[in-house]
């Protein structure tokens, strides 16, 4: 049984700034921050823009956790909202369509939660079948793709959506002078993106549009000893990241056996892989990322060019990258993807992908 991909749209605040015009805002801001060492950090990221849900000068007048999260509330709600409709208007469908609206982030609270503020927004139905997700972080584009997929399975003729919101720009800590923080201040954006699929049995899941590729199966790995290597610290100032130097280790270590054992189950090799949609973790989370299987550059090109154009999104990153993927290169008909995202826990999300072929 699997699951047609139908859309998949981002949507961008309207403030999109030069990283070195970021880099200047946070010396300037940035308690105790070494500048040198920030200019360093921020070099090395690969990440020459961003988009931020504020101006930069509006930044220091949150003030606390309080006000920041109404601010991501109250955008994160525009965002997703924007990034739902859109996601549906290309494939000729309305939020009363949709049987089930799955979302994440990790960058806010909200309760209710962003989908169930989105659905008076934009018109979803009252027996709209809700899921958030919380807390999965960079993995929870991926993995809310394969809960799609899950709850699709026993509603082949449903309409399902993920709508990612991540506002990371809200989460800086201006306190904060770690190797950690740092980092992040300059891999970090804001963004959203939405997923529109339907199950098997949907009259548009008989499109041959090698564009609209089919889920055929998933993996979630969760790694044994590995709950401070990324995540949250909480306190009274807000969301104080946790970002261990060590991941690319545990992603060379780990991922290239996980992919190969989860295509093995499904009568695959590596070489039946012949595109990729991937996490834009960071330049060295890439270079691991390609260790680990056995491609050059290239097989991740449009996800080293997402970092590059608006960084690390979190969870809406890889839907990005999913975005650039069906829009700039479409997969070859009859063709196998693979989609993957690591995030807090440590974990990993596999998502099998498999372009149409028109023989159905």
């Amino acid at each position: 049984m699997t699951m047609r991909v139908l859309s998949v749209r981002g949507a961008l605040p309207e403030h999109r700034h030069r990283q070195e015009e970021i880099t200047e805002y946070l010396a300037a801001t940035l308690a105790r921050a070494d500048r040198s060492v920030l200019e360093r950090f921020h070099r090395n990221v690969c990440v020459e823009t961003r988009h931020t849900v504020l101006p930069l000068r509006e930044y220091a007048r949150l003030g606390d956790f309080g006000r920041s999260n109404d601010v991501f509330i109250r955008a994160g709600v525009e965002l997703g909202a924007r990034a739902v409709v859109d996601a549906l208007k290309d494939v000729g469908l309305t939020p009363a369509d949709v049987d089930y609206i799955v979302s994440c982030t990790v960058t806010g609270l909200a309760v209710p939660s962003l989908e169930a503020r989105v659905a008076a927004e934009i018109g979803l139905r009252p027996d709209v079948v809700r899921l958030p997700l919380v807390g999965l972080g960079c993995v929870a584009g991926a993995a809310g793709v394969a809960r799609l997929h899950d709850l699709l399975r026993g509603r082949p003729d449903g309409v399902a959506v993920l709508m990612s919101v991540e506002l990371c720009s809200l989460t800086l800590q201006r306190d904060d002078a770690s190797v950690a923080n740092l980092v992040a201040s300059g891999l970090f954006g804001d963004g959203a993106a939405a997923v529109v699929a339907v199950g098997s049995g949907h009259p548009l899941a008989r499109s041959d549009d090698p564009a609209r590729p089919e889920v055929l199966a998933s993996r979630s790995r969760l790694y044994p000893d590995s709950e401070r290597m990324m995540g949250w610290d909480v306190g009274s100032g807000g969301l104080r990241i946790v970002l261990d130097a060590s991941v690319p280790d545990l992603v060379r270590r780990h991922v290239g056996d996980d992919v190969r054992g989860f295509l093995a189950d499904h009568g695959l090799a590596r070489d039946d892989v012949r595109w990729y949609v991937a996490h834009p973790g960071g330049p060295k989370v890439l270079e691991a990322l390609q260790d680990a299987l056995e491609v050059d550059r290239d097989a991740l090109g449009l996800t080293w060019d997402s970092l590059r154009r608006i960084g690390n999104l979190s969870s809406a990153s890889v839907l990005h990258v999913m975005a650039d993927t069906l829009a700039d290169r479409p997969p070859p008909p009859g063709s196998h993807g693979l989609m993957l995202a690591m995030g807090p826990g440590f974990c990993s999300e596999l998502v099998l992908l498999r372009a149409p072929d028109g023989e159905r």
